[in-house]
């Protein structure tokens, strides 16, 4: 390959239940935006399953990360690209058909800095519903100190961009993600480019943290989700995220 327009990065801890799926809507992808022009990234982070086995086969490059840190993990696959555009997506999430095309549209047009994309989980209840309007009005202060909404879910922006901001926080446990939004959008500011988020484009993400807590876990548990809305939360962190699988 010549060097990719492209890096997908996807960090993987134990996903063997979920990569293969991912892989093959980045494949799908990567079908319309041209193949040759995507690289795939998987950052095994501490696995003992097939998950790096899987990934290979799918044609990914695998590297491996022990760090109990998603910021980090997320920063490993970046240091490794080769591609213009950084794309990052779970393991567990499915990018649709037009999310690599739509992404280089709205970076070619000079607008926009990066962004993200709206989830949809594969299943739907009520307490996951009600889960979902208790994370976003705990989110909301910081979303409205930073000017409103900021979709996350997926991230993209051009890898200088991402340097430019020092990457994701790899200080924070946890809420990274919200983390890079903000310093990305106030990145682009400075430039005069926008925080967008995908219109035509979404990823599906499972509900297995529902499947494993319960639907209504973290309605039932809001301290300790609060303790995770800080970022610097370790043992919430841990038994939330990392030490569940």
């Amino acid at each position: 390959m010549d060097k990719p327009l492209f890096s997908v990065i996807i960090p993987a801890h134990n996903e063997e239940k979920y990569i293969g799926k991912c892989l093959r809507a980045v494949r799908s992808a990567a079908k319309y935006a041209a193949p040759d022009s995507v690289e795939i990234i998987v950052v095994a982070n501490r696995c003992t399953d097939r998950t790096a086995e899987i990934a290979k086969h799918y044609g990914a490059r695998v590297l491996a990360n022990d760090d109990k840190c998603i910021a980090a993990i997320r920063n490993t696959g970046v240091r490794a690209a080769n591609g213009e555009i950084i794309v990052t997506v779970d393991a567990d999430s499915l990018m649709t058909k037009y999310s690599l095309i739509e992404i280089r549209e709205l970076l070619n047009s000079g607008k926009y800095v990066g962004g993200g994309t709206n989830p949809k989980f594969d299943r739907m209840s009520l307490g996951i519903a009600a889960s979902a309007i208790y994370v976003a009005v705990n989110l909301l202060p910081i979303m409205m100190k930073n000017g409103g909404y900021l979709s996350g879910a997926m991230f993209w922006c051009y890898k200088r961009d991402f340097y430019t901001i020092g990457g994701f926080d790899e200080t924070l446990v946890s809420l990274e993600d919200m983390d890079f939004a903000c310093r990305l959008k106030k990145h682009g500011e400075k430039s005069g480019r926008k925080y967008g988020t995908l219109k035509r484009s979404y990823v599906t993400t499972s509900s297995r943290k529902f499947d494993e807590f319960g639907d209504w876990y973290l309605i039932k548990n809001r301290r300790l989700t609060k303790r995770i809305f800080t970022g610097k939360d370790r043992e919430a962190a841990d038994s939330f995220y990392y030490d569940v699988r």
